[in-house]
């Protein structure tokens, strides 16, 4: 497992953090305490390490017709400076990987986890037979810094990086007057989600002193901890965790990665025939319980006497009232209802809608800064 650039810079600089391997490198699990760092995401600016993220350059005359033909999403008449979430599927709809691309004029990006990143580049190259497209792994010569939280454009515009309203996944070039002294950077506008978030794209050598730029107007370093906190809370699915290769792209409820007018594409047969049919049979949704709950990813989900889903991801939340669990998972649509309560192992849990704003939006900051 690779470490990613932001940790070796950390280290060098004397400031070691407690590490875990995620989503394909090794990052920091957390700075401080956990909660307090969701909580900075949920109420001010939290800035993350986005090195375990990957990026594919797509260039030659046909890579946009090409890899239309490979992904769910409409990239033919995708406009330069925006991006699309998108599934890649096989012949027999399966997901293989989820990625976003970036249309920049000259080239595609792709961008995913590193933990995809070698099977998407070995079905990529399995499919270029005779088209003029080239991809090279830029994963090295760019990184990233995420920013998640009301406050984040603000913290942005105070270290000198002035970002103008964006559109969801727009990207834009911003003229710098920042402390961190860097010569160029890409900024990305994040997809309507429950809070505000942005990625910084920039060359190695300017991370760190970015990292610290930022740090030094406001932001709150956090580590992937508390980043799976925020994303089981808005509801995300991460391949590997609660997208397998098993699963069908409508059974995750990512509706965003799909587009039925842009015609053929690997795997559409099936996708088509399962719209046109009617839903698949489950469906990726949110479930939670009051306390502290002993539930894992796999346990099962009942209903009566029934097995009725599994669960896929799982956190523990401090609120103003107590602890509670929040857990991602699928289950069967017949009895999917919100409000409706399941049994997950010997634990009584409600069905809650994603994202789950209410449960983590309806806290206080100080409640969870106290640790209440």
């Amino acid at each position: 497992m690779v470490s990613t650039p932001l940790q070796d810079a950390l280290r060098a600089q004397a400031q070691p953090m407690p590490q875990t391997d995620y989503r394909g490198a090794t990052t920091a699990a957390r700075f401080t305490d956990p909660q307090a760092e969701f909580a900075a995401m949920l109420h001010g600016c939290g800035v993350y390490d986005l090195g375990f993220r990957a990026r594919l350059s797509l260039t030659g005359g046909d890579r946009v017709r090409w890899l239309n033909g490979m992904v769910t999403n409409n990239i033919r008449d995708l406009a330069v400076g925006h991006g699309v979430y998108a599934f890649l599927l096989n012949p027999q709809g399966r997901i293989l990987g989820d990625m976003y691309v970036f249309n920049q004029g000259e080239a595609l990006i792709v961008e995913t986890d590193r933990s995809q990143v070698e099977k998407i580049i070995a079905t990529f190259d399995h499919y270029i037979i005779m088209d003029d497209v080239e991809v090279t792994n830029i994963s090295e010569k760019q990184i990233a810094i995420g920013l998640t939280g009301p406050r984040s454009r603000a913290v942005l515009n105070r270290a000198g990086i002035e970002v103008p309203n964006l559109h969801p996944l727009q990207m834009i070039t911003p003229q710098c007057d920042c402390d961190c002294g860097c010569l160029q950077c890409t900024v990305i506008c994040g997809e309507c989600e429950p809070q505000e978030s942005y990625e910084i794209w920039l060359a190695p050598q300017d991370l760190y002193k970015t990292w610290q730029a930022l740090l030094a107007v406001g932001a709150t370093a956090v580590g992937s901890e508390a980043l799976e906190m925020q994303r089981i809370v808005a509801g995300i699915p991460l391949y590997g965790v609660d997208i397998r290769e098993r699963d069908l792209p409508q059974e995750t409820e990512q509706m965003r990665a799909l587009n039925f007018n842009k015609g053929c594409y690997v795997g559409q047969e099936i996708v088509e025939r399962i719209r046109s049919r009617g839903n698949v049979h489950r469906k990726f949704t949110g479930f939670l319980v009051d306390g502290a709950a002993a539930i894992a990813a796999g346990d099962k989900i009942i209903s009566g006497d029934k097995e009725v889903g599994e669960i896929t991801s799982v956190a523990a939340l401090r609120t103003a009232s107590g602890e509670q669990t929040v857990a991602l998972g699928y289950i069967r649509r017949e009895v999917e209802m919100p409000g409706r309560e399941v049994t997950i192992g010997t634990v009584k849990a409600t069905v809650v809608e994603l994202p789950m704003e209410s449960v983590a939006l309806g806290q206080t900051e100080d409640s969870l800064l106290r640790g209440a």
